[in-house]
């Protein structure tokens, strides 16, 4: 992602929280997660997150495909996950993965009623995160990538080093 998706990343943020919101939201497709995602309700990792009511939740969780830079996230006005449709044609088919069962994670953190986004931490430092990180990077471990590969994983143009650092200790990942 360049400086200037990545801006526009944020601002789209922010907007989501004001009620003109819906107008930014042209050319987005919508659907659901198991449309866009074939047989992830078998996928282990996945289970293990919604367990008896994986097929259920995926089936009814919807996913918004976005015309914007960026990754993915949950939104956190109802729990939906908002993915950029070029993030999936372009990125990494690992990280992507790996991306995918971090956001599912913070989806039934959401179903839970956990605060997604608490301004009293930082990113690197916020409880979920650290939480939906750690099962990732198990994913990650259960796959047989090396620290070396997770920390790439782990690396993202928002985190400074030092946060990147902290991140990597939360998790018990040993990066260079």
């Amino acid at each position: 992602m360049d400086k200037l998706e990545y801006i526009v990343f944020r601002i789209m943020r922010l907007f989501r929280r004001l009620p003109f919101h819906r107008l930014l939201r042209m050319g987005v497709s919508s659907g659901s997660f198991l449309n866009y995602f074939k047989d992830f309700e078998k996928v282990k990792a996945v289970q293990e997150i919604f367990g008896e009511k994986t097929v259920e939740v995926l089936r009814g969780l919807k996913v918004d495909l976005t015309w914007f830079g960026g990754y993915m996230h949950v939104d956190s006005s109802d729990g939906h996950l908002v993915i950029s449709a070029r993030y999936l044609k372009s990125g990494d088919r690992v990280d992507i993965y790996l991306d995918l069962i971090h956001e599912l994670f913070h989806v039934r953190q959401f179903m839970e009623g956990k605060e997604l986004f608490d301004p009293n931490y930082s990113y690197v430092e916020r409880p979920t995160e650290v939480e939906a990180y750690r099962y990732t990077v198990r994913e990650a471990r259960r796959l047989g990538l090396s620290d070396a590969r997770i920390c790439d994983y782990l690396r993202t143009e928002w985190v400074s080093d030092s946060d990147f650092r902290l991140l990597a200790k939360a998790v018990n990942v040993k990066c260079p």
